[in-house]
């Protein structure tokens, strides 16, 4: 049984590019847990708001619940849920599942590989983010989860079918938007060589997005952030859209952030293809949060 392969094709609920991320969210946090104490099971309701909380943060934005990949992670042959009555999940009820006392835990037969082969702990969680999540969230994940990757090793093994990012893209894009920040502007180098610049996806690699520079953005480190996180999007007329949810009292939070609503993209140069609608509009439907906030005044 390859279970790397197993656990790339977790089956998820798919349509038009949504994001469903609630399965490996689950795994994610479960690896976690089972690294720290691998006897350990977890009860649903010790472990409900926890599981709440990373899919409100690194889900998508419509309303979900921990309930469901707690049940149906099951028939992907990696979880296992018993109750007070027995083996065997209640279902996808809150209710159900906090009255019987459900609690689940890695299967049995991944659990004896693991601890025959602990590296192989790392090497999962490596492929789940990677065919889920965009680079700039794969330490905060981790840290969210109570994932130590550095404990186990964290080189992916390759799997068949799986596609290969276009290395050249960084340069490309970078090049398209003159080494700066699509949103504020920051051009930085050190000793010639830029810092603090990365490419963006603006649909994500891991859904299909391409390594094209239709799909790319120049961002500095903060703004690449808080676009993978939802913060700011993509609105029309290629203006920057920042989430109403967004609270920030300081005046770096005013001038980094909020002060960016409305603010027209800086770049591409001429000559090299904006970002595509169909790629806004996957970043605005599947990772910006909320409404947009209205533009501050001028003056």
């Amino acid at each position: 049984m390859d279970w790397l392969e197993r656990v790339a094709r977790l089956r998820q609920w798919s349509r038009d590019g949504a994001r469903a991320p609630h399965k490996p969210l689950l795994l994610l946090y479960a690896l976690g847990r089972f690294q720290a104490d691998a006897e350990g099971e977890l009860a649903y309701t010790a472990v409900e708001a926890d599981l709440k909380r990373l899919l409100a943060e690194y889900g998508p934005g419509r309303t979900t619940t921990p309930a469901y990949p707690f049940h149906h992670l099951v028939s992907d042959g990696v979880w296992e849920v018993r109750t007070d009555r027995g083996g065997g999940s209640p279902g996808t009820g809150v209710r159900e599942l906090r009255a019987s006392g459900a609690a689940g835990r890695l299967a049995p037969d991944l659990r004896a590989v693991l601890g025959r082969d602990p590296s192989l702990l790392g090497r999962m969680a490596r492929v789940l983010l990677d065919l889920h999540f965009p680079p700039s969230l794969h330490q905060d994940l981790c840290d969210a989860a109570g994932l130590e990757l550095e404990l186990a090793e964290t080189q992916a093994l390759a799997f068949a079918g799986r596609r290969q990012r276009d290395r050249r893209m960084r340069e490309v894009v970078l090049t398209a938007y003159e080494y700066r920040c699509a949103f504020c502007g920051y051009d930085g180098v050190l000793d010639s060589a830029p810092v603090g610049l990365e490419a963006a996806h603006v649909r994500w690699w891991a859904f299909d997005g391409p390594d094209d520079v239709d799909n790319g953005l120049c961002l500095c480190s903060l703004h690449h952030k808080l676009f993978d996180r939802g913060v700011l999007g993509i609105g029309d007329e290629h203006r920057v859209l920042v989430s109403r949810s967004f609270a920030g009292r300081s005046a770096a939070a005013h001038e980094h952030v909020t002060a960016l609503a409305g603010r027209p993209l800086l770049g591409p140069r001429p000559g090299s293809r904006p970002v595509a609608a169909p790629h806004r509009a996957w970043h605005t439907r599947q990772v910006f949060r909320g409404s947009p906030a209205s533009a501050p005044p001028v003056g």
